[in-house]
């Protein structure tokens, strides 16, 4: 009796270790991943310093001297910098191997119509995501152009590097996540979470939560951000909402066909 109350432990017990033993294996792979895009990206350090100086760079007084300067205000500070750069870097360069190794890991669960949401979630969220940080960058100069033109007549702006670095990384990636947000939205719909109906029904409120975000992400005095910010926002909004109506639509139809084809089998 203890032998089979034994047997039928280790039979409950095995799945788990086995799933344990595949999550091991998914991180070391993607953390493999990180750490080669991380060696990567410390020969970039310089490139990307550079991309970083240059809206800083073209902010001169009348005179042609430099209203900003990038300050390292500690002896460690430039490899500090240097090293967080790779270490992001190898985060964005590696995403497609830790991506998959998510999604290999998780996909055995789903059903394969879930399968197909999902992957296709995925397929639309990255170039979305894209789309944003890459507007998100775009933001920068006019951003560095406001802040500092808050500086009084012959003053030079200190910059701290990190202090800078943080704050690039920030806007940018939060824009890239502000993006994806529709896809999620899409996403809610097919699995039958939320009706297009629904998500036309909210547009005010939408409108209004990209207005104050745009708000919060860019100087409030900047208008010219926040409108080249909020636009694409409210369009994709608004896209996620056609998306969501017609599959509604093709749904309704589906069914009633159904319904009409049981009343004649009836």
């Amino acid at each position: 009796m203890a032998e089979a109350t034994r047997v039928r432990n280790d039979e409950r017990r095995m799945p788990l270790v086995q799933h344990l033993i595949e999550l091991r294996k998914r991180l070391m792979r993607a953390a493999l991943g990180v750490l080669a895009g991380g060696v990567i990206g410390w020969f970039l350090n310089d490139l990307v310093l550079n991309a970083l100086r240059n809206p800083l760079i073209s902010q001169r007084g009348k005179d042609g001297r430099l209203l900003t300067t990038l300050n390292f205000p500690g002896i460690t500070s430039a490899f500090d910098v240097k090293f967080e750069i790779a270490i992001v870097l190898g985060i964005v360069l590696s995403s497609p191997i830790w991506l998959y190794q998510i999604f290999a890991f998780v996909t055995p669960a789903f059903t394969r119509t879930e399968k197909k949401y999902v992957f296709g979630f995925f397929f639309s969220a990255v170039p979305l995501f894209l789309a944003g940080c890459v507007a998100g960058w775009l933001l920068i100069p006019h951003i560095v152009a406001l802040l500092t033109g808050f500086a009084g007549e012959g003053d030079t702006t200190l910059i701290a590097a990190k202090g800078y670095l943080d704050f690039v990384i920030k806007l940018v990636f939060v824009t890239g996540v502000a993006f994806v947000l529709p896809v999620f939205l899409v996403l809610l719909n097919f699995v039958g979470v939320l009706s297009g109906r629904s998500i036309v029904k909210g547009w005010r409120f939408a409108v209004l939560a990209i207005t104050l975000f745009t708000a919060i992400a860019t100087p409030s005095a900047d208008v010219l951000s926040m409108l080249l910010l909020a636009a694409p926002m409210v369009l994709l909004y608004f896209a996620a909402a056609g998306v969501a109506m017609l599959h509604d639509r093709r749904v309704a139809a589906r069914q009633a066909a159904v319904l009409a084809d049981t009343a004649e089998a009836a």
